[in-house]
């Protein structure tokens, strides 16, 4: 279940004008660093966030669907500096901000503009989701403390999401410092501890085993 459309508004939009201040503090040395997103650098990184918000404000909605969209973004954006890539970013939020903020309840209820799982809502939580888990990847990579804010609670809300689509649970989410989630009915498997590991754990970021918990839990790994 998707979070309250007006958390969901702000949060997105707040999200987004962090990834652009993160992008524009980045300096030569930390845009070429390893992250834990396998061959992608920093740069690398910020492109494929770039390029998926311009996509989405430019109507390239289809073109998402598509499992080459990642490498486009990226190749299109080859030796862009950060401050370039955070001017692109500004120009798309604004755009993708003022249509999230169109949206009344049923639109948010309904299904996407995209034959995906879920709600419009949970597409908009997607965004959010995929801005904050990359700035993870970024503060990683650069040695910066990570992000405990409302960017980890949206995390957790889409993971599981995610996981409840995939039919993992029943399981019921009591993690630390965040409200209960129940999926599959609830009960079945209780996972607790700290959210940002889960969220980790349950993007291939980190070994599951720090959980108990398997490699089914990866809401990337290939599906039967």
């Amino acid at each position: 279940m998707a979070l309250p459309r007006e958390e969901v508004v702000q949060g997105t939009a707040e999200g987004l004008a962090q990834f652009e201040e993160l992008l524009r503090s980045l300096d030569d040395e930390a845009w070429q660093k390893p992250t834990r997103c396998e061959g992608w650098t920093v740069a690398d990184v910020a492109a494929h966030v770039v390029g998926t918000m311009t996509m989405i404000t430019n109507g390239q909605l289809q073109e998402l669907t598509d499992p080459d969209h990642v490498n486009r973004q990226t190749a299109e954006r080859k030796g862009r500096t950060p401050a370039q890539l955070a001017d692109e970013l500004r120009d798309a939020a604004k755009l993708g901000n003022d249509l999230v903020g169109s949206f009344d309840d049923a639109a948010w209820g309904g299904p996407p503009p995209l034959e995906i799982p879920g709600t419009l809502g949970q597409a908009v939580e997607a965004i959010w989701y995929d801005t904050y888990v990359h700035t993870e990847d970024i503060n990683a990579a650069t040695g910066r403390a990570p992000e405990r804010g409302p960017g980890l609670k949206v995390a957790v809300s889409h993971v599981t999401d995610v996981l409840d689509q995939q039919g993992w649970g029943p399981a019921t989410f009591a993690f630390d410092g965040l409200p209960e989630i129940a999926i599959g009915g609830g009960g079945g498997k209780q996972v607790t501890g700290d959210p940002l590991t889960f969220v980790l754990v349950a993007t291939g970021r980190e070994d599951p085993s720090v959980l108990g918990l398997d490699d089914t839990v990866n809401i990337y790994r290939p599906q039967p």
